[in-house]
């Protein structure tokens, strides 16, 4: 409700008198007393800089960027959003002196966790969203549809880049439990059931301990009590593979 507030005033006191003024967006968005301010989003903000945009009250806070667009409009700004941007994530402490130089090359399109989520969550579509950024993680997503469907493997803070490491598949076998594993070959075709010695998820790899020789085989998990091992297993591990270099 604060943040609504901090709007709604900005937009009833935001005047014209800078009107026509272009600024940039920083590359580091960061505010230091939880009013983030068009002076912490916009390089050349002037007089205009302590018009209030939203309130932050936790480490982060996501803005609509068309909401900040109408904002700096009626302060008299021009933020024409070259780049697209859907939403904007602004962090507590003091942007970088640097920001302002690297603006115009920093600014990059990251997935954000639109809620937090505690761990064994599953990722919804509704609970990541894209956001300006100065510059995405080495594994983060470039495709939503990578982690929707994935659980959490932590607790994860909304506001926060959505990295490969923060989610799994969801785990289909427990340890202890009996499954089959199928090979298959040439049109051959076995399978024997076996204990599982860990827990996984589709496309992980699952020791599976043979009841009767005790022997441990390395199987590929495809869904609740069921693994292979052989040919199919390997184009398993590679699809698994190049789908995470991927990211």
């Amino acid at each position: 409700m604060r943040a609504l507030a901090i709007l709604a005033a900005a937009l009833l006191v935001a005047g014209p008198a800078l009107a026509g003024q272009a600024v940039t967006l920083k590359a580091d968005t960061a505010d230091a007393d939880g009013v983030v301010t068009l002076g912490d989003l916009f390089d050349g903000a002037g007089a205009a800089a302590n018009v209030p945009v939203a309130a932050r009250q936790g480490a982060t806070v996501t803005i609509d960027a068309l909401a900040v667009q109408g904002v700096a409009r009626r302060a008299g700004l021009d933020w024409p959003n070259s780049e697209g941007l859907r939403t904007i994530v602004v962090h507590a402490g003091v942007a970088s002196p640097q920001a302002g130089a690297s603006a115009g090359r920093g600014n990059v399109e990251v997935l954000t966790y639109a809620r937090s989520l505690s761990a064994g969550e599953i990722v919804q579509p509704s609970d990541v969203v894209w956001a300006k950024a100065a510059a995405a993680p080495a594994d983060g997503p470039s495709d939503a549809d990578q982690v929707i469907g994935q659980v959490a493997k932590r607790a994860l803070r909304a506001g926060a880049v959505v990295m490969a490491r923060d989610v799994g598949s969801a785990q289909v076998i427990k340890k202890g439990e009996i499954v089959t594993v199928t090979y298959e070959n040439g049109g051959i075709s076995l399978a024997l059931q076996g204990l599982a010695m860990a827990t996984a998820g589709v496309g992980e790899t699952l020791p599976v301990q043979n009841t009767l020789s005790k022997k441990v085989v390395q199987s590929v998990v495809t869904g609740p009590g069921q693994a292979v091992v052989g040919p199919q297993a390997d184009e398993l591990k590679l699809s698994r593979s190049l789908r995470y270099a991927a990211r």
